[in-house]
């Protein structure tokens, strides 16, 4: 099957994903934790990025385990809908669907377009738009972190690592269209330096 026919769908059912993938990603999971647990905006504290991170940072590992949770559920639910909506041998709406909620979580409605940068809710995307890859760089993630004890290694390794297994797995299509979520983050990254880099005394 090609790339064409392997993005097929309805145009309604494409919107739906698009629309209801934003939504689902606009929900600001991380500060609504933090409001609860201590009155704070994730936005103001910290390094200013309202998820998983600078969650566990201010509020402690185990209160922001719902925010880890959280935001890979909105990736899930998304590629999901994606998923129910795509007919036989269709996969390109789980990636349109767990992108848009990749820029709803980046761009929130619920939070006055300010967001996160969007890395758990890829993970919960490719979990369900490419599970074999993500199982496998998931295998590679638990090596490293066994080995060095290193949460952010691990992670780093497995994320370099996904493309590459599923390159093999999937074939280029597939790996392309995670490529473009993959560097949707990147570009969130690019972003949040050189606001930082603003915010610096001169």
């Amino acid at each position: 099957m090609d790339a064409i026919s392997d993005f097929s769908s309805t145009p309604l059912d494409v919107v739906i994903a698009g629309v209801v993938g934003y939504l689902l990603g606009s929900i600001p999971i991380a500060n609504l934790v933090a409001r609860r647990r201590a009155a704070i905006d994730l936005r103001e504290v910290g390094d200013r990025n309202p998820g998983f991170w600078n969650a566990r940072e201010s509020l402690g590992r185990m209160a922001a385990v719902p925010v880890f949770v959280g935001d890979v559920a909105k990736g899930l639910a998304a590629a999901g809908l994606g998923v129910l909506l795509a007919g036989d041998g269709v996969w390109g709406i789980a990636y349109v669907a767990g992108g848009a909620a990749m820029v709803g979580h980046a761009f929130p409605l619920f939070a006055r377009f300010v967001g996160g940068r969007s890395i758990l809710t890829f993970v919960g995307t490719v979990v369900m738009a490419t599970p074999v890859a993500t199982a496998l760089s998931i295998g590679l993630l638990l090596i490293v972190f066994t080995a060095s004890r290193s949460f952010a290694w691990a992670a780093r390794a497995g994320m370099i690592a996904l493309p590459f297994v599923q390159l093999v797995v999937d074939g280029p299509y597939r790996t392309a269209a995670t490529g473009v979520l993959m560097t949707f983050i990147g570009l969130r990254f690019a972003a949040a330096a050189l606001a930082e880099r603003r915010h610096e005394p001169s």
